[in-house]
C-alpha cells in the first residue's frame, strides 16, 4: 500500500459537486492497493498515520501526532499512485490492486483508523472526486508498506 500524506488545516472531498466528507485540522491520506497487499499493510499504514509526529508542540517543532493533537482523518482513494510512467507517455497501473480488493482494504484502514477514536471521512471509492483542502505547511509525506525502511 502506497500512501501520500498532507497535514492540513483544513479539507473536502466533493462527487457530483456534493460534499461527502470534509475535516478540519488533520490528515489527508491518498491511498493505493498494490497488487499483493494484505492485512497486515493496513495495520502498518494505520501505525504510521496515526504516530507520525507532523504537528508542532508549544516550541513550533513538529512533535506531536493527529492523536495528540485530537486532528482528523480524511482518506481518498487514488489507484494512480501505482502509475508507471516509465515507457512512453501513458501511465500504468498494472501495479495496482483488483478494485474489489482494493476497495476492502481501503474500508478496512478507515475503518481501524476509526476505531481508534479518531474522526475519519473518506472519498467515495472508484467516483471522479474533487479534493480542497488547505495543506499546512506544506507538509506532505509518502508511505509505502512495501518500503519500510528506506
Amino acid at each position: 500500500m502506497r500512501a501520500v500524506i498532507q497535514r492540513v488545516e483544513k479539507a473536502t472531498v466533493k462527487v457530483r459537486g456534493k460534499a461527502i466528507g470534509s475535516i478540519g485540522l488533520g490528515l489527508v491520506v491518498f491511498l493505493a492497493v498494490e497488487n499483493g497487499d494484505q492485512e497486515e499493510d493496513v495495520e502498518f499504514l494505520k501505525r504510521k498515520i496515526l504516530n507520525l509526529r507532523v504537528f508542532s508542540d508549544s516550541r513550533d517543532k513538529m512533535n506531536l501526532s493527529v492523536l495528540e493533537v485530537e486532528g482528523q482523518v480524511l482518506v481518498i482513494s487514488q489507484f494512480t499512485l501505482y502509475g508507471d510512467c516509465r515507457k512512453g507517455n501513458r501511465p500504468s497501473y498494472s501495479r495496482a490492486a483488483d478494485p474489489v480488493w482494493a476497495e476492502k482494504l481501503y474500508g478496512r484502514l478507515i475503518e481501524m483508523i476509526s476505531s481508534e477514536g479518531v474522526r475519519t471521512s473518506s472519498g467515495k471509492f472508484r467516483a471522479m472526486m474533487r479534493v480542497e483542502m488547505v495543506n499546512d505547511g506544506p507538509v506532505t509525506l509518502i508511505v509505502d508498506s512495501k518500503r519500510k525502511f528506506y
